[in-house]
């Protein structure tokens, strides 16, 4: 049975700043003293890297590029002046665009612009949506809505939300290279529907992309409002310090200075030498010993309060894509990676904290304190006991039970959510990934399992118009062996089968089902 009052450790391992009253304990994982010790060799090597990597050193061989997030919130940092003033230069003109349209000095077709709509997918959605609900709402800026899927009823559900508003909505599509097929789609759509609204769309539309990319054609030539860049050294997964963050965080009526400030802040914090002084360095080390350096157990994320609710989905990209890899550095096969899931607290106590508690031990916790219940004095609702009252002790006694039970965890503390602590937050993360993936001899900046997918589904799309002109052709009932035999495909006739499904259930694919449906032998036919 662990200890749940080793004060002694957690003296020792307790790292504050006492000046950003932020704070990490590893006091409930249970390494010793000489595990921390024999670590060192490792972080002393990804220290090393990690200085290498922010001056500038190629570390994507894939794609023969730097990676260079951390010089958005320091851009003196960046390997030239050339870099260095673009970076100060678009920073500039995100706020003097935000400036224009708060300021009601640019406007839509109906007046002032009241909305933000996006159109973005993985970390060009994951970061603006994080930062909005956590800081929301603003005293003065623009309400949020996101396009983050190509799922019709998705696009129409959100669209027909906006529908008497399109005339003050502001939308901005986010896509490095402009072929992002959801990002892409979701734009399109929009479109439409502000053709059908007799609404010109390029008054409403704002580009954040890379220069020369398919969509800053589509911009340039149709005269969109305004571009700001996405750079090749930036990663989609760590680009909300970028415009891919900063522009909507600044719609919004944020304090992007302090978005900045706050993870200029981490960054300087993590890149101390000691490893029991550097909290990105701690974090990845308990990372390594809980999951034995191969991801062995999945990583809970259990923040203590609603504004980080949606903190565990930007954390599952950024964990997940970063350092879930096949290969090492060297070519060898070591299928690394962590699970990461979790939603809030005390809401997961009503849900699977009862599995973490009682059930299979595959997983450590992350909990993340807020210490300020309110901006305002809270109301009592027992004797000497307010609703934060009750927060804490859900946390501190959930942590405890935990504990008991040998479920270890790590404690993240704030004093209150806000630009400057989301800022450290993410850093930290970012930071944390980058010495995880060192200790790990893995590339943490490259994604050869999204392009997969990108190329399968490619394929799946080629496959279902090569059934559309074959069904229509043949013009009788078919199943879909006989249509797979018909397009000399026979190993693909599940995947042809469940097109076949699909397509019957929407009108527009001009196929239906002939006759009664009779399971994997159901028959398909032109439906015009």
């Amino acid at each position: 049975m662990p200890k749940t009052n080793d004060w002694s450790k957690f003296g020792k391992y307790f790292l504050e700043n006492p000046k950003y009253d932020f704070s990490l304990d590893i006091s409930k994982v249970n390494f010793s003293d000489n595990w921390l010790k024999q670590f060192e060799n490792k972080f002393a090597k990804a220290h090393a890297s990690m200085v290498k990597l922010e001056s500038g050193e190629i570390a994507n061989p894939d794609e023969n590029r730097m990676v260079g997030h951390y010089w958005l919130r320091n851009s003196a940092l960046a390997p030239n002046k050339s870099l260095s003033r673009e970076i100060n230069q678009t920073q500039a003109k995100i706020k003097k665009f935000a400036t224009s349209i708060l300021s009601k000095k640019i406007k839509g077709a109906k007046g002032a612009f009241e909305n933000i709509l996006i159109a973005g997918i993985g970390g060009s959605a994951l970061g603006p949506q994080f930062i909005d609900h956590a800081l929301k709402p603003a005293p003065k800026g623009l309400s949020t809505y996101f396009l983050d899927n190509t799922d019709p009823d998705g696009i129409d559900r959100t669209l027909n939300s906006l529908k008497s508003e399109l005339g003050k909505t502001l939308v901005i599509v986010i896509s490095k290279s402009g072929g992002t097929k959801e990002t892409r789609n979701a734009m399109l759509e929009t479109k439409i529907f502000y053709k059908k609204a007799r609404l010109n769309f390029s008054d409403h539309a704002v580009a954040i992309t890379g220069e020369g990319s398919q969509l800053f054609e589509t911009a340039t030539s149709e005269n969109w409002l305004d571009i700001f860049p996405m750079w090749d050294w930036v990663g989609g997964r760590t680009s909300v310090m970028s415009a891919v963050g900063l522009l909507p965080a600044a719609l919004a009526g944020y304090n992007t200075d302090n978005l900045l400030k706050g993870a200029k802040e981490m960054d300087t914090w993590t890149r101390e030498a000691k490893l029991n002084k550097n909290p990105a360095a701690l974090l990845s080390a308990m990372w390594y010993y809980l999951g034995n350096g191969k991801g062995e157990k999945d990583m809970v994320i259990l923040p203590y309060k609603d504004r980080l609710e949606l903190f565990s989905k930007y954390l599952q990209q950024l964990i997940m894509e970063s350092l879930g890899k096949r290969h090492d550095t060297k070519g060898k096969e070591v299928f690394q990676g962590i699970a990461v899931y979790g939603n809030k607290g005390s809401t997961d106590q009503h849900a699977y904290i009862q599995q973490l508690r009682d059930g299979i031990n595959n997983f450590f916790a992350t909990f993340i304190e807020v210490k300020q219940s309110r901006s305002g004095k809270s109301n009592e609702v027992e004797p000497g006991m307010n609703s934060g009252d009750f927060l804490e002790g859900f946390f501190l006694g959930t942590r405890k039970a935990l504990y008991e039970s040998g479920r270890e965890s790590i404690t993240i503390s704030v004093d209150t959510v806000n630009e400057l602590n989301v800022g450290r937050l993410i850093a930290l993360f970012e930071r944390a990934v980058s010495f995880y993936a060192s200790y790990v001899n893995i590339n943490a900046y490259h994604q050869p399992g999204v392009e997969a997918g990108k190329k399968a589904a490619s394929d799946i799309l080629s496959l279902k118009s090569e059934i559309c002109v074959t069904i229509k052709n043949v013009k009788i009932a078919m199943s879909a062996p006989q249509i797979a035999q018909k397009m000399k495909k026979m190993s693909e006739t599940e995947t042809i089968f469940k097109l076949l499904s699909f397509m019957a259930k929407n009108a527009d694919s001009g196929i239906k089902i002939s006759g009664p449906k009779n399971g994997a032998k159901t028959k398909f036919k032109a439906s015009n």
